[in-house]
Formats: C-alpha cells, sequence, structure tokens
C-alpha cells in the first residue's frame, strides 16, 4: 500500500523557517518526480515546488523562489520543503504528491497526495 506521509508543519511568526518531510511508505520504485502542493481555506489547491529525482532539477513558483527549497534523499525516499523568510500569505495546508510533471509551468497529473500537514504564519 503506497503512502506518502507529510510532517513538519506548525505554527511560526513571519520571517521564520519550517522544514518539511514527506516520506514514501511502501513505493516499489522511485518517483521520477516529487512536489510540494499547498491549500489555504477558500483557494484552490496549488503547486508550490517540484523536484525531478534523477537529474535534482527543481521549479518554483514565483512567489516562493529564493525562500523555498525542494530537496529529495533516495536513500530515505523522502523529499523535504525548507521555507525559510515566511510570510502570512505561505499558510496553508501543505501536501506531497509524486508521479507529476511540471510542464511549462504547470504541475500535471501529480497523485498520491498525503493528508497533509498545517502551515500557520503569524
Amino acid at each position: 500500500h503506497v503512502q506518502l506521509v507529510e510532517s513538519g508543519g506548525g505554527s511560526v511568526q513571519a520571517g521564520g523557517s519550517l522544514r518539511l518531510s514527506c516520506k514514501e511508505v511502501g513505493y516499489s520504485h522511485k518517483s521520477n518526480c516529487m512536489a510540494w502542493f499547498r491549500q489555504a481555506p477558500g483557494k484552490d489547491r496549488e503547486g508550490v515546488a517540484a523536484i525531478y529525482t534523477g537529474s535534482g532539477g527543481t521549479f518554483y513558483i514565483d512567489s516562493v523562489k529564493g525562500r523555498f527549497t525542494i530537496t529529495h534523499d533516495d536513500a530515505e525516499n523522502t523529499v523535504y520543503l525548507q521555507m525559510d523568510r515566511l510570510k502570512p500569505e505561505d499558510s496553508a495546508t501543505y501536501y506531497c504528491a509524486h508521479d507529476g510533471a511540471v510542464i511549462h509551468g504547470t504541475f500535471r497529473n501529480f497523485i498520491g497526495f498525503g493528508q497533509g500537514t498545517q502551515v500557520t504564519v503569524s
């Protein structure tokens, strides 16, 4: 049974940092691409960052460029999202997903969304 298990959320003041983790459990092969999404109350879910696990290539939406860093640990089958200089508008439930792609800036066909982890910035 494949699961993506997120952790690391919390409450911080503006300007603070958090590190989110997402572990693939029960997956028989390495995902080609993993991504972080977020959804704030009353808003659509949006892709935030993605990483291609083979090449290490990354993609970020403009609003998080220079503040967020996505990395992947092959040995642990885990993707991380380091979030620095957090802003109140970053507050949302963050989810990870895999097996999709970012095409012309659009996150496509990602599956396996986990239960999410809450990030609150005040």
